[in-house]
């Protein structure tokens, strides 16, 4: 593998014919890194396929350690069990390694980014802290970075979400299978806990003995590692919903201090990768069919609580195949490569 400090890297990308594989194209289409050679791998029934990158076909292989010879950076996107397979081994290679699943996330020797939230998490340039970071939950990412300026200005005593997710949030399986719904075709067993096309689910991923879903769970231990607040109060109930692409969550949250309107706008509009629909704009919140294939996480419907004088709710929304997905793992990346540039000018 190259060093860490040559211009441009070598990245692979494990999963790459799924639906957040296939993104982690388009957001590497236009990313400010320098990429000198994709390797592109999957499953061993994509063997052949190929992919257009920068104008280019790109042929898929199986994945397999010779495949990733080389690589400076490996993007995974192949669920919890390939991760456990292959990401400690690439990582161990020296390999930087950005993994999608949930398998690492919650490890705390691993850590979990972010970058508009808590880049200064990132490991060690060398490599000594290891070389593998955890991507978060989707609906996790647009909620961390909408609270975090909050956090950071007012402070936050509570968090209520509610999640409205949309069928891309099961991968390509739940974008083929809505498909098939809306065409009056039933779609393959499994993917959905009941119909989705015309109907509304309170269920994402598995019920735990609480009645807790897994993807609640997620989202309460995730925001709060990410946000460095292993106390703060989340309430969650993730909810499934008949959109084919984008994920929306209602959240109201309690501050720690006064706040006005005014004071919330100005925080969130000039906060890193959010976009804020306000009074000055046609309307007043943004919709997952805008939001669609678009990078911000948008923001809207800010009004406060009329009972309670430090209560604020939010409308937020994000592409969950890009910003809650497929562009952060992108941004870590390019986080991780701009740093190997500067190390090596400094050394030049």
């Amino acid at each position: 593998m190259n060093s860490g400090g040559h211009a441009a890297w070598t990245i692979g990308i494990l999963g790459a014919t799924g639906a957040v594989g296939r993104t982690f194209l388009d957001c590497l289409e236009t990313a400010p890194l320098q990429i000198a050679r994709l390797a592109l791998t999957a499953s061993p029934r994509s063997e052949g396929m190929r992919l257009p990158f920068r104008g280019v076909e790109q042929t898929v292989h199986a994945a397999s350690m010779e495949q990733f010879e080389g690589c400076d950076l490996v993007l995974c996107s192949a669920g919890a069990r390939a991760a456990g397979e292959w990401a400690g081994p690439l990582a161990a290679a020296g390999m930087w390694v950005v993994d999608n699943s949930s398998r690492y996330r919650m490890d705390p020797r691993v850590p979990l980014i972010v970058p508009e939230v808590n880049r200064h998490r990132m490991p060690a340039a060398d490599g000594s802290e290891g070389r593998l970071i955890a991507n978060p939950n989707c609906s996790t990412i647009q909620l961390a970075v909408a609270l975090a300026p909050l956090d950071r200005r007012f402070g936050l005593r509570r968090v209520a979400v509610s999640t409205y997710q949309s069928a891309a949030g099961k991968g390509q399986v739940g974008i083929d299978a809505f498909r098939r719904e809306a065409q009056g075709e039933t779609p393959p067993p499994g993917v959905f806990p009941t119909r989705l096309h015309e109907n509304v689910i309170p269920q994402v991923d598995i019920f735990l003995d609480d009645g807790w879903s897994r993807e609640e769970e997620k989202m309460l231990n995730e925001s709060r590692k990410i946000l460095d607040r292993p106390d703060l109060p989340i309430h969650v109930t993730c909810v499934r919903v008949p959109v084919l692409r984008a994920h929306s969550e209602a959240v109201y949250v309690e501050l720690e201090r006064d706040f006005t309107l005014a004071e919330v706008e100005e925080t969130l509009g000039g906060a890193e990768g959010i976009r804020l629909h306000g009074p000055n704009v046609e309307t007043r919140y943004p919709t997952p069919y805008e939001a669609a294939g678009s990078d911000p996480v948008w923001i809207g419907r800010l009004r406060r609580d009329r009972t309670d004088p430090k209560g604020l709710y939010l409308w937020i929304v994000a592409d969950n195949l890009r910003k809650g997905a497929a562009l952060n793992a992108v941004q870590i990346a390019g986080a991780l490569w701009r740093r190997a540039t500067m190390a090596r000018a400094s050394v030049a």
